[in-house]
């Protein structure tokens, strides 16, 4: 029988802030840490290049893609980001690979006792696709959550369409748990998306980096 959980104090955010890593992939060292007001300008033009290989997974940007993912839209997002981090929603991330921003992992919807969940949800410089990185960065952040953050259940969701994000899921083991009709405006119109999860009882030995490590996709720098 688990032992009893002790009910956490108001306001109180485990794991935050934290910087994850290194970790190498290839010829590549990731860290995560919490984003930055300095961010915005790389963040603008990784955001502004990429428009074609990210707006059909994230929500509806309203007022046009090139203005909402300007640098001048960053201050308020970065933020936004912090003020909810403070307050125990969310884990928000900054990807760095070899010492420089290539995209997010967003922890958020981050609900204590007595759910104890979140969701994840991640993006990447396109120049960085299909090596692995952002299954590294996503295996990171579990590790992080279902450790020092203390959640019991950690959720994903993505289009049908999205075949490389469905690839990084379920590398790391989550489950399908089914389809979600119409779930979110995405790219101009209500999408269905997947619903994955992982919970604590489903961690691999060791952790899912160690997993990584284990399958040769990642080892420890």
């Amino acid at each position: 029988m688990p032992p009893p959980t002790v009910p956490e104090p108001p306001g109180s955010h485990p794991g935050w802030p934290a910087r994850l890593g290194p970790v190498r992939v290839g010829e590549h060292v990731l860290r995560l840490r919490p984003v930055r007001l300095r961010d915005g300008g790389e963040w603008a033009r990784i955001r502004l290049r990429d428009e074609e290989h990210l707006r059909p997974w994230e929500t509806t940007t309203h007022g046009g893609w090139a203005r909402r993912n300007s640098s001048v839209e960053w201050p308020g997002r970065w933020y936004l980001l912090r003020s909810s981090a403070r307050r125990g929603l969310s884990l928000p991330f900054a990807i760095e690979v070899d010492g420089v921003l290539a995209g997010h992992v967003m922890v958020g919807n981050v609900v204590r006792e007595p759910l104890l969940s979140a969701y994840v949800g991640y993006w990447m410089d396109s120049r960085l696709g299909g090596r692995g990185i952002t299954t590294a960065a996503v295996a990171l952040v579990l590790d992080h959550c279902f450790g020092p953050v203390r959640l019991h259940r950690v959720e994903a969701t993505v289009r049908p369409e999205n075949v490389a994000s469905i690839a990084v899921l379920s590398r790391l083991g989550f489950r399908r748990e089914g389809l979600l009709r119409r779930y979110l405006d995405v790219d101009g119109a209500w999408r269905d998306h997947y619903g994955y999860a992982l919970t604590a009882e489903e961690i691999p030995p060791g952790g899912f980096v160690a997993k990584l490590v284990r399958e040769g996709r990642a080892a420890r720098a």
